[in-house]
């Protein structure tokens, strides 16, 4: 082993155990927005495409990296495969391709979000990024949602930094006719 891979070695499980990290604090604050012990505003902030979206995290289950995904054939373009998460088998569907926009590129920071089993539990949905929990009652609601849709719920805020999030409901998502014919 040269000196660089020794030195690359120590980062490389210093970056994985800060995402590790990372993740169960934001696993440990979606449970407790799940409980409503002081978070009943938090939503889950994620990048789908350039669209910045607002989640209810009693809604998802967990967040997990892009895993290997099993492409099953003659099924829509957004419907990218099943995937084993922690032993089950999940539909992963591209949010983005799903809601109309081109096919996501799958990327380091990509994230698969699995919807919770009270709605779902085999239903999964991958994004670009995922931000963290927001508090919607520190951003402004906008009242101009002409485009509202029953999975985008028309509700659009702007945070301090002028910056628009679009607030989805997995629910809806899941229930859409066209999420339960992934055929062609």
């Amino acid at each position: 082993m040269t000196q660089n891979e020794a030195v690359n070695v120590p980062q490389a499980q210093w970056k994985s155990s800060r995402l590790r990290e990372f993740q169960a604090r934001l696993l440990e604050r979606m449970e407790a927005a799940r409980d409503g012990s002081g978070m009943r505003d938090s939503r889950l902030g994620v990048i789908v495409g350039d669209l910045h979206c607002l989640l209810d995290p009693r809604e998802a289950s967990e967040i997990t990296r892009l895993m290997p995904v099993t492409k099953v054939p003659l099924t829509k373009d957004w419907y990218l495969g099943l995937a084993n998460v922690r032993g089950n088998l999940v539909g992963v569907v591209d949010l983005q391709r799903f809601l109309g926009g081109t096919l996501q590129v799958r990327g380091k920071e990509s994230r698969v979000i699995v919807v919770s089993a009270a709605l779902s539990g085999t239903s999964a949905l991958m994004v670009t990024q995922v931000l963290g929990l927001r508090h919607v009652q520190e951003m402004t609601l906008k009242e101009d949602a002409e485009d509202a849709s029953e999975i985008v719920t028309g509700k659009r805020y702007l945070d301090r930094d002028q910056q628009e999030w679009v607030e989805i409901s997995l629910a809806a998502v899941i229930g859409d006719a066209r999420f339960l014919q992934v055929g062609l």
